[in-house]
């Protein structure tokens, strides 16, 4: 069997000694090694399935080590990483010392930008098109941005500002009609009148070829025709929103047709400020299983190509934290009218979905908004409402302000269901949800509580409920839980620890599913002759002065473990208590180091950074001995 054309890539310059009809034969060889490495090593595949025709056109036009190319989120770049010099590497992708699942500077001098969450694309794009500016340099600046990201408030405030520099910028509109979730609201509404005038676009185009048959009168009506263009326009509303916003809208294009991609590239890159491309293109493009179900393809664990399911590789029949708190929300809402559900573009991975389905008119998406959630929410709760937000950790970073100002200010009882904290895994430091405990904490009459297992999750989710003299964050992890019976109706007292085992040498005092970690280290140092005791705190605010005072006063050493940094986290507040209660013994705090944390399995972070039995056996040896 001859050499592929995808084996002839190895660097920028070989995609452009391909003709189209090799490119397209390229484009179905980039589909078949996708596939082959995310379904071994899981990834986000529906978004990039979408994009390979764009990739390859963007390619073929452009010089993207010398050109600035802003993937917006960065989850649809595989392509891109494979045909810029990375075809053996990706098959490393997302494990640990592998590549990164999103675009990495470190990785690529074509890798412009390192993102990770939506709508930063275009803010970014201009950024680097100031600067080619003001240096006076002579290339292009390309951002490509899903319709889903264009929900978001950065993306909007950066079209804004477009406008008003009025500098050489090409903005790519992905648009798949979805992000992780379908999309809601009037953009998504426009975006559906935009792709139904390509029609109109078509039939303008054959009218005009009909007219130019027509002797003498056929001229003078196109140009008739074209002097009306911009009230046509206005009329079937093609693009005027990003018209008035100071951009050339041209579009929509088919996004899986090279040659219409490559002759428009080719002509949209030569014209002066801002530019929007509006490109129409179909999330898990050529996987019939990730075209009829792309929400569950966005992200996926290893499956099987034949089958399109996961790989069955762990044997724990234990729920997992989202499903808990799904069920647990249902139950909830089935008999309290008031609860409504939040979500941000995240119905399915937060637990939402079936909340969705059974109370309609109690939830409410909108859009890759979280600001918008956080205070959206907030007024809810003023009005006597119940709302829960449910959000992955490092995403509700954006809403930090208006948890402060809004909800925690005017004490509203707003839930905060906070998924996937702590190490996330495989899609590494953008998504690792490691500093919710400290930027929550801080916020006067912010609670936060920390289940250790699924059950706990449950009895804090009922307790959150019953609580309304402020927000409440309840902070779980990505995964499985510990395989422990669901008791409805058994309540934890509020704000209060529980020593699980006593100890008077040592003392762990660690949060969440670490706890069970910490029970396994005290195990081992037992065997070896240690009376270790553990504590969980349950809850990081308020924190149980007294009971963990108690268990700590009599023992020469205290470790904390938690996934999130130092500063303002569990180990911190165990310090400042012991320090001001006159503790003389010795505190060792184990938590995430003041750096981005890398990609890699959670086991396998866990171990690099100490936080398991093993880890939490040596850090007790060590300060006894």
């Amino acid at each position: 069997m001859g050499e592929t054309y995808l084996e002839r890539i190895n660097g920028l310059q070989d995609i452009k000694k391909l003709s189209i009809p090799e490119l397209k034969v390229l484009s179905q060889e980039l589909r078949e090694y996708i596939l082959a490495v995310v379904s071994q090593n899981g990834g986000h595949l529906s978004s990039n399935l979408g994009v390979i025709e764009l990739t390859v056109a963007l390619e073929y036009v452009f010089q993207t080590d010398v050109d600035r190319l802003v993937w917006d989120v960065g989850h649809q770049s595989y392509a891109h990483k494979i045909l810029t010099g990375r075809r053996e590497a990706f098959k490393t992708l997302r494990q640990m010392g592998g590549l990164s699942g999103f675009p990495k500077r470190e990785e690529s001098p074509c890798d412009t930008y390192d993102t990770g969450h939506s709508s930063t694309s275009i803010a970014a794009a201009l950024g680097f098109a100031k600067a080619r500016d003001l240096k006076k340099e002579d290339h292009k600046v390309i951002a490509v941005i899903g319709d889903g990201s264009m929900t978001g408030g950065p993306a909007f405030e950066a079209l804004n500002l477009a406008g008003a520099l009025n500098t050489d910028v090409l903005v790519i509109l992905n648009d798949n009609r979805m992000s992780i979730a379908p999309n809601i609201g009037g953009i998504s509404n426009y975006l559906n009148r935009l792709r139904s005038s390509a029609a109109y676009a078509a039939s303008k185009q054959a009218v005009r070829r009909a007219l130019s048959q027509v002797p003498v009168l056929g001229k003078g009506m196109i140009k008739i025709i074209e002097t009306l263009k911009e009230s046509l326009r206005y009329i079937m509303v093609n693009g005027v929103v990003f018209s008035e916003l100071g951009f050339q809208y041209y579009g929509p294009v088919d996004g899986h047709d090279l040659h219409s991609l490559i002759e428009m590239l080719e002509h949209v890159k030569e014209i002066k400020g801002p530019v929007m491309l509006h490109v129409v293109t179909e999330k898990g493009r050529g996987y019939k299983p990730a075209v009829e179900n792309a929400a569950a393809f966005h992200g996926i664990a290893p499956f099987d190509l034949e089958t399109g399911k996961t790989n069955g590789s762990d044997p724990s029949q234990a729920p997992t934290y989202t499903s808990v708190f799904s069920k647990t929300l249902l139950e909830l809402a089935g008999l309290h009218p008031e609860i409504i559900g939040i979500t941000a573009a995240m119905s399915d991975g937060t637990g939402l979905e079936e909340f969705r389905r059974q109370y309609p008119d109690r939830f409410f998406d909108v859009g890759i908004a979280e600001q918008t959630a956080v205070s959206f929410g907030t007024a809810l709760a003023l009005s006597g409402y119940r709302p829960v937000v449910a959000v992955y950790s490092s995403f509700l970073q954006r809403g930090y302000d208006q948890l402060l100002q809004d909800a925690a200010l005017q004490k509203a009882p707003l839930i905060l269901a906070l998924d996937r904290s702590g190490l996330v895994g495989e899609d590494g430091p953008t998504h690792h949800g490691v500093f919710d405990l400290s930027y929550l904490s801080h916020i006067p009459h912010m609670t936060v509580m920390v289940p250790r297992d699924e059950a706990m999750l449950s009895q804090m989710l009922e307790l959150a409920f019953q609580y309304k003299a402020g927000p409440v964050a309840l902070r779980y992890p990505r995964g499985k839980g510990k395989g422990r019976e669901i008791v409805s109706g058994h309540q934890l007292a509020w704000g209060s620890a529980q020593l699980l085992r006593p100890g008077y040498q040592a003392l762990i005092v660690a949060a969440g599913p670490l706890v069970y970690e910490g029970l396994a280290a005290a195990r081992r140092l037992e065997a070896e002759g240690y009376s270790v005791g553990v504590l969980d705190p349950c809850f990081l605010k308020p924190l149980d002065k007294e009971t963990i005072w108690s268990a700590a006063k009599w023992c020469n050493l205290v470790v904390t473990a938690e996934e999130n940094v130092a500063v303002g986290g569990l180990g911190w507040a165990v310090t400042r208590l012991l320090s001001e209660s006159g503790y003389h013994g010795r505190v060792n705090c184990l938590c995430i180091p003041d750096e981005f944390i890398t990609q890699g399995s959670q086991a396998e972070l866990r171990e690099l950074l100490h936080l398991n039995a093993e880890g939490l056996a040596a850090a007790v040896r060590e300060g006894l001995n």
